[in-house]
Parts: structure tokens; sequence; C-alpha cells
């Protein structure tokens, strides 16, 4: 049996409400003050509350605040006649699951109950895993157990005693950098300076200048005498990503500094003198590049005297969950907040989804699951990332971004629905400042639509309402059907 408590000052609606939500399983009890409806919520342990905004002596986003201080996973769903955007930002903001307007109660307030209870059954019932990592205990931030990042692990041990130059390489968001900084960490360099630098990040003509630094009046614009990353890092290490995006005139002048260990400033005719260990990394294939005469044989010999693969986050599938625990740990340290714990179903789903954007992308998943989660425990639901083979669309971006309610599964065209989603897709991105909300939607309604048929773009195109070369740019600049590896 379970049990809704709801509290409105209007006894009409009252009736109603019950006359809609009262079944042989489910027990409704009403109170049409705030005071009283609190007190019943916790002497008869309710699986859910609904509250109108305007209630005495609370109001509704009072009671709503107290209920979620007197139980961590309430599921509170508020009501209100007038309900602005302030309040729906505000409700969800203090932990609200849901904020329907009355006007579409008549068609919203069935699904959304049943949404509730079945999540708040869920809930109780989910089997937690106790962590198994802490914060303090991988100060570098390399996570595994699996026998490949083990190896990882034995290697970066071997080599960071010594001088020799390294070559990282592996796909992009495997973790290039922490192995950097781990060979850094652990090297006798670890007392001077770490130096980071993306060569795909700089533009060629200014990459010189970065990495080599330049003399006051070398070019227009050099209006002072400026250090390059040599120099900073004299004595430390300097990591060179993306080094196959390097320009060759400057990979010739790469050369003499692994050969010589002397540089000049760009503009300067003094030769400079820097001891740095140099450690690259790059997710292309440095011997195809320099089949096509785009990078130098003699540097990649010079770069390439050990080399460190990291595997895509696919093949070590084992390690999902002591990185999915050390996000939220660094997240709960970092933001001073209890910390969150994964369901056995939710590390199931976690760890049948490919990751395409490997440990970068689990990250931002668990992140984003952080900051839209209303309980402490997180359920399949609460991740945001494209369904896994064979799923029912549960762990789906758009499902669980545009409503943790799932609401969005039964809009049915309803317009109080669609505003709904709209207001939380504004509550969430109002709760997450590097959201950049209408691209990242247009980036997944893209990726739904090309789900949704298959990787047919003329059948994705005409579902979303677009001309098919407007389809291929969108695929082109989200880099849709590499992620999604559509057969």
């Amino acid at each position: 049996m379970q049990t809704i408590v709801i509290a409105d000052p209007e006894t009409d609606f009252l009736e109603w409400a019950v006359n809609q939500l009262a079944t042989p399983l489910t027990r409704v009890l009403i109170a049409t003050r705030s005071d009283n409806a609190y007190k019943l919520y916790c002497a008869e342990g309710a699986d859910l509350l609904i509250a109108d905004t305007h209630l005495q002596p609370m109001n509704g986003m009072e009671l709503l605040a107290k209920v979620r201080q007197h139980d961590s996973n309430a599921m509170v769903v508020l009501t209100s006649a007038f309900g602005t955007t302030q309040s729906v930002i505000e409700s969800m903001k203090l932990g609200a699951f849901d904020f329907i307007r009355k006007e579409a109660l008549p068609f919203n307030l069935k699904v959304v109950v049943d949404t509730a209870l079945r999540q708040q059954a869920e809930l109780r019932a989910a089997t937690t895993f106790q962590p198994q990592l802490t914060v303090e205990q991988h100060q570098d931030s390399l996570v595994g157990k699996s026998e490949a990042i083990q190896q990882v692990f034995k290697m970066v041990g071997r080599v960071a005693a010594s001088d020799a130059p390294i070559m990282i390489t592996g796909e992009s968001g495997t973790g290039k950098e922490l192995v950097a900084r781990a060979l850094h960490h652990y090297s006798r360099r670890s007392g001077k300076y770490f130096v980071a630098i993306n060569c795909a990040a700089i533009p060629e003509t200014l990459l010189e200048s970065e990495l080599f630094g330049h003399e006051k009046g070398a070019f227009t614009g050099a209006i002072a005498t400026r250090v390059g990353r040599f120099e900073q890092s004299d004595g430390g290490t300097l990591f060179l990503d993306e080094i196959g995006e390097m320009a060759l005139a400057v990979q010739g002048k790469m050369l003499r500094v692994l050969q010589e260990g002397e540089f000049s400033r760009v503009g300067g005719s003094a030769t400079l003198r820097t001891d740095v260990r140099i450690v690259a990394a790059t997710n292309k294939n440095l011997e195809e590049q320099m089949a096509l005469k785009l990078f130098r044989e003699d540097l990649f010999y010079r770069l390439n005297v050990v080399r460190i693969h990291l595997p895509p986050l696919r093949q070590r599938l084992e390690d999902v969950r002591l990185l999915a625990e050390y996000f939220l740990a660094r997240i709960a340290a970092q933001k001073r907040l209890p910390r969150l714990r994964l369901s056995e179903e939710t590390v199931r789903v976690l760890e049948s989804y490919p990751w395409p954007g490997n440990v970068r992308e689990l990250e931002n998943t668990i992140q984003r699951a952080a900051v839209l989660a209303t309980t402490d425990v997180l359920l399949p639901k609460d991740i945001p990332m494209g369904a896994p083979n064979g799923n029912d669309g549960r762990g789906t971006s758009v499902s669980v971004s545009v409503s943790p309610s799932g609401q969005p599964e039964a809009t049915g065209g309803s317009e109080g629905a669609v505003q709904s989603a709209i207001d939380l897709l504004f509550a969430a991105a109002a709760g997450d400042s590097e959201l950049q909300l209408l691209p990242w939607l247009e980036r997944e309604f893209t990726i739904a639509a090309m789900k949704q048929t298959r990787g047919n773009q003329l059948k994705a195109a005409k579902l979303l309402g677009v001309t098919r070369a407007t389809l291929r740019k969108r695929i082109e600049r989200f880099g849709i059907t590499r992620q999604l590896r559509i057969q």
C-alpha cells in the first residue's frame, strides 16, 4: 500500500484529486493546512506529497523545504494556479520532483504521480554499493582496477624517474594529461613546474611564440619581450598535447631543443638553454602522419622513446564504477555536499554503455547527474546519457534532462506539459553554469533523431523539420555519426 498526502486550501480540488488517485493499492490523505500536511506526511511515512504553493501557515515552498529537510529523498510535487518561471525554478532548486500548473492537472497529474510513486519504490528498493575510493587515495585521479589500466600504472612507475621523452597515445578523453601529470608528480622534477600546452588550440602563427617566446618588436603586436613555455618549465615537465597538430616549421625547432637543449626566442639571436622533460600526447596515428609527410620522422623517433597507450573506456568497463564513485566523491568534496551513491541497477546501466567520449564523457555525465539529482541515490533515470543497446530509454539524455520526473515520455502534445518541460530545461541550465542550452538541445535532438531512424539521414532530417543539408552540417559539426557508431 502506497500513501499520498495532498495539501490544498480548496476542498473541491481535494475531492477531485482523491477521486483521481485513490485505488485499492493507493491511500490518499488530505489536509487544507500545511502544518497538518507535514504532520500527516511524517506520521504516515508517506510516499508522495502534493502541495499547493498558496498554503498557510507555511506556503508550499516552505513546506517543501521542511519535508526535504526531514527526508532528503522525499517526493514532493508542487501545484499552483499562478506558477511563474521563478517559482518553477525555485521549487526545483529546493528539490521538488515536479511543478504542475493547475490548468494542466487534468492532463498530467496521474502521469506525474505514477512516475513519482514508481521512482520512490525503486529508490527504497535500490541496493547501493559502498564506495571503495576516496579523493585522498587518488590525488592523481588515476583510477582503475582493470588489467589494461594497471599496465599503464606500472609503466608510469617504471619511467617516471627517468628524463626520457614520453609519447602518450589514446583516443580523446581517455585521460592523457592525467598520465602526464602523474609522470611529473612521481619524478625528480616534481618540485618544479608542470606546464601543459594544447598544440591544436593555438594558431600556427602563434605556436612558435607560445613555445619559445619572442623579443619585443619581433612581429606586429609584440610590444614586450615574452617568456615561452620552454623557459617557464625549465627544470620541470612540458606536456605537449595534440602534438600531431604541430606545424612542420615548428617541428624543426622542436627537434633542435630535443637534440641540443637549445633554442632562440622569435626575433632574437641569443641562444637559450633549457632542461625540460618532454611528454607528448596525440590521438592521431603519427606513423600515418609521417607517411603523408605531415609529421617529421626524426622528431617522431625523438619523442617516441617510451610509448604509453591509454585504452578506451569501452575496453575497461570494469573501471566505470570506480571512476563514477571517484567523480561523485570529488564533487562532494569540492562543493562540500553530502556524497551521492549509486544503485546497483545504475552501475549496470553505466557499465553497459560504450562511452564513445571515454572518461571525459563519464565525468561530464556524473557531474550533470549530480546537478540534477533530487535524492541521495542515483537511479538509472538520473543518468543523462545515450541509451545503451537494449535499454528501455530511461537513461537517455533527452528524457532525463528534460524532466527528472520522466514526464516528457507522456507529453501527448499537451501545451502544459511542453511548458513544464521548457521550465525544467531552464531550471537545469540555471543549475549548471557550463550548460549551453541551445547548442546542447540541437546536438541532443540530432542524436535522438539519428538513433530513432537508425542513421537514415533523410528520415532524421524530416523528423527534425530541417533539410538534409542542414542535418549533414550538424552531423559534421558535432561528430555525431562517429560518436553513435551507427551500423
